[in-house]
């Protein structure tokens, strides 16, 4: 198997955020419209999304390693990019694009961002908190 398609360890996105994701559009299948929820659930892209995806308040999005994600915007409080992204990412706890993945967009965190050696990140990313205060506990 080539290192493509190996999925990766995450570092700060929370193992147990993605192995409690419920949602799923599989590899293969297309999915299009608009994925929202105002409730604190997940969602991972293996096929292909266009559209937006957003949460209201918590939410989990995992684009895997062979998922295509064609957003005009996406938010959540955890975003875990491991295959390719194009539009805006907020994410309001952690974001992490690993080193297969590709996002081509700006991105926004409120936390803790973290870009793995050999990410493809084409865009603005932008720091959302206080940059002179100190880290809310």
């Amino acid at each position: 198997m080539s290192a493509k398609s190996e999925p990766t360890t995450p570092r700060l996105v929370p193992v147990e955020r993605l192995t409690a994701i419920s949602s799923l559009v599989a590899q293969g299948a297309v999915f299009t419209g608009h994925f929202q929820s105002p409730q604190d659930l997940g969602i991972k892209i293996d096929g292909v999304l266009e559209g937006n995806v957003m949460f209201g308040q918590g939410g989990t999005i995992h684009v895997g390693v062979s998922g295509v994600l064609q957003a005009t915007r996406m938010e959540a409080d955890y975003i875990y990019i491991e295959g390719k992204v194009s539009g805006t990412v907020v994410a309001r706890k952690a974001l992490e694009i690993t080193g297969t993945g590709t996002l081509l967009g700006d991105a926004s965190y409120d936390d803790v961002i973290d870009i793995h050696p050999r990410a493809r990140l084409r865009g603005k990313v932008e720091y959302r908190g206080d940059i002179d205060g100190h880290k809310p506990v």
